[in-house]
């Protein structure tokens, strides 16, 4: 006899992996959105650059305490459920930033995309491994590492089109990735859980930092690789409007939604080659290109010209894509299921925390120095870390 209370049918793990990284992605796609739009909060709304750049790092330390907190919470309830979490959280995000007018309605809805991001990256992250096929190489890896980027770049040029195109531009782009966000959660009910539930959900919340095992100097490494890539990412998120505007002289949404989009819409190019040649190999070389890249972008700054500056970000950006995906790749080398949500909570505690402690400077000294000025501080910063990151993994073992 038939049982009336058979379980729904789960999709494949490769329909799941599908799911995993188009969720990973749009929540990141939702978290670019506001970017196009902040010279509007800052004509129309009186919101200044330092007051932008707070919203920055509210988003940023939301995504480190959400990392620090929640990060290994997948372990104890399941994949499935916490990463629904985190696209309800960025869903109410972009119903926030929908009513923006003021500072402090800007300021949340940024600190609940901070929290939905870190949610998704270490829980959503840890699905996408799990659920990765084993060819092609470091596929999972890829995906970990570019989604974040590729995806807020995403959110930055659609919004910026439909804020020069669309009828509605502070709100259509926030209702059409809620409803994709929707779908998403719907979907990923029907695929499978790759971790069971266990005790120990409320003891996982406890701020703890997961470690590679074997050597630290890999973790050092990664660490610096990450905090380097992720800090000059955040400075165009927070000063992509006010370059455009001040030394391309345009005001133009899309723009200034190519402009940030730049440092990090090649990033999945640089993670393919990473699986082609090589963790360590590609890591050295990508960050290699990726700061000289960027000191050319700072000249580029100088003397105004948006050619040689959309093309060095451009190669920053596949360099910053090989780094990554690489750091990432020998972080998660013979990680165990168990290990993979606290590892990639740690990766990206670091990586967003490098980015909010850079961001906070930058706050506290862009309306003294001025902007030039403070690209090239983050030149030499991004230079001095590479080159830690280079000499730290340099003494790893062979990937």
């Amino acid at each position: 006899m038939a049982d009336g209370s058979r379980a729904p049918r789960r999709l494949a793990r490769t329909g799941a992996f599908a799911v995993a990284t188009a969720a990973l992605t749009a929540i990141f796609v939702s978290s670019g959105m506001p970017i196009p739009l902040y010279n509007l909060y800052r004509l129309d709304d009186g919101i200044t650059n330092s007051a932008l750049a707070v919203t920055t790092v509210g988003y940023l330390c939301a995504t480190a305490v959400a990392l620090l907190a929640f990060g290994r919470l997948s372990n104890h309830l399941g994949r499935r459920p916490v990463a629904v979490v985190s696209i309800v959280l960025a869903i109410a995000g972009v119903i926030v930033l929908s009513q923006v007018h003021s500072l402090p309605i800007l300021l949340l809805g940024r600190v609940l995309q901070g929290f939905a991001c870190g949610i998704a990256s270490s829980t959503l992250g840890a699905y996408v491994v799990d659920t990765a096929p084993a060819k092609p190489r470091a596929i999972g890896a890829l995906v970990t590492a570019s989604a974040p980027p590729f995806g807020i770049s995403m959110g930055a040029i659609l919004s910026g089109f439909l804020v020069e195109s669309g009828p509605a531009p502070r709100t259509l782009a926030f209702h059409l990735i809620a409803g994709v966000l929707i779908v998403l959660a719907l979907l990923l009910a029907l695929c499978p859980e790759t971790m069971q539930r266990t005790p120990g959900a409320l003891r996982s919340l406890r701020p703890r930092i997961q470690t590679p095992r074997g050597s630290r100097r890999i973790l050092i490494g990664a660490a610096a690789a990450f905090i380097a890539t992720w800090a000059i990412a955040g400075f165009y998120q927070a000063f992509a409007p006010s370059m455009t505007a001040d030394y391309l002289d345009t005001n133009n949404g899309l723009t200034v939604a190519l402009v940030f989009s730049s440092v990090v819409i090649l990033n999945p190019v640089g993670g393919i080659v990473a699986g082609w040649v090589g963790s360590r190999w590609s890591l050295r070389v990508g960050l290699i290109a990726f700061a000289l890249a960027f000191c050319v972008v700072v000249a580029a700054m100088t003397v105004g010209d948006i050619r040689i500056f959309l093309l060095a970000s451009l190669i920053a950006s596949i360099g910053m894509g090989a780094a990554s995906t690489s750091a990432i790749d020998i972080l998660m080398d013979g990680a165990e299921p168990l290990e993979r949500a606290g590892l990639l909570a740690t990766v990206y505690l670091i990586s967003y925390g490098g980015a909010a402690t850079t961001g906070l400077f930058s706050t506290a000294t862009v309306d003294t120095l001025g902007l030039s000025t403070l690209a090239t501080i983050f030149a030499a910063l991004c230079t001095f870390l590479s080159i830690v990151a280079i000499a730290a993994l340099r003494v790893t073992k062979p990937g």
